[in-house]
């Protein structure tokens, strides 16, 4: 179980060695960004901002916190990579809701969680997420999905293999079952439509963790891997006022999904995580028709 100091977030050699894998994947993913950026004639830069976690009682950096890293540009209209390390004690309900949390609050978390929007409809926007938990247990989560405005066949069927490939590294067992759990997730019940093409996801992965944290770090590898393949495929292709009114509709949606089914979006609300960094999911722009 975590322990705290005043004004310090202690961590074992377990949460270090998590969050320093979230913090140095978060460095690849931003310079990766900011040189598709470059090839695209942009001198766009992520923006870097600090917060600290706030809740009744603590002072500064004794929750932990993270730090949210923006960029807008030509080809990444708005593009979010959030790491945190936070820890404390959940509010009494909202533990009754967690693994391993109902008989005693206290958590500890550190992830990275990363948005992309795309300036070009052509372009799928996606979504990566891994981190990992303390309660009374320990267990790592996550995944990555595509969610393109105007789907391509052969950028789906592309992400899928490359996940696909990272998943049987590890376990046979683990694409099909992560593919099934992201459909399941990854929909909006009140449209009965899913929110993208899909990929994987997975929670409470827990018995082992070097092979776990493992399997993890392959989600990330896999991400890079994956997605800039596609946006540098299609950054330059040209779109129409029709494709661009579908993808503000589609964003639409993407919208109401992380605002009402999200439960990553909860879980930051109901821990005093930074509302600019948990709200950096939605769209810069979107339209409802």
């Amino acid at each position: 179980m975590t322990e705290f100091q005043r004004g310090v977030l202690a961590l074992d050699s377990r949460q270090q060695a998590a969050r320093g894998w979230f913090e140095s994947l978060r460095d690849r993913i931003c310079a990766e960004f900011e040189s598709i950026e470059r090839e695209a004639g942009s001198d766009a830069t992520f923006a870097y901002t600090p917060w600290d976690r706030e809740a009744p009682g603590l002072v500064p950096g004794e929750g932990g916190g993270g730090v949210r890293g923006v960029m807008k540009g030509k080809v990444f209209e708005k593009v979010g990579v959030n790491v945190s390390t936070v820890g404390g004690a959940f509010a009494p309900e909202f533990a009754k809701t967690i693994h391993g949390a109902e008989e005693n609050p206290a958590f500890f978390a550190t992830g990275i969680s990363l948005v992309a929007h795309m300036a070009n409809p052509h372009v799928p926007a996606v979504h990566m997420n891994t981190r990992y938990l303390v309660t009374t247990k320990s267990w790592f989560g996550g995944g990555a999905d595509l969610n393109p405005p105007l789907p391509r066949a052969e950028d789906t069927a592309f992400f899928h293999e490359v996940l696909k490939g990272a998943c049987d590294a590890h376990d046979l067992a683990y694409y099909p079952r992560f593919k099934a759990w992201a459909d399941d997730y990854f929909f909006i019940p009140h449209r009965g439509v899913h929110r993208g093409v899909g990929g994987i996801f997975y929670d409470h992965l827990e018995g082992d963790f070097d092979a776990d944290f493992a399997f993890t770090r392959s989600v990330g590898e896999a991400f890079l891997a994956a997605f800039p393949p596609i946006v540098r495929r299609r950054m330059q292709e040209e779109w129409t006022p029709e494709d661009y009114r579908q993808m503000l509709e589609w964003r639409g949606r993407y919208a109401e999904f992380n605002l009402v089914h999200d439960r990553g979006t909860l879980f930051g609300l109901k821990t005093g995580g930074n509302i600019d960094a948990i709200l950096m999911s939605l769209p810069p722009l979107a339209a409802w028709n």
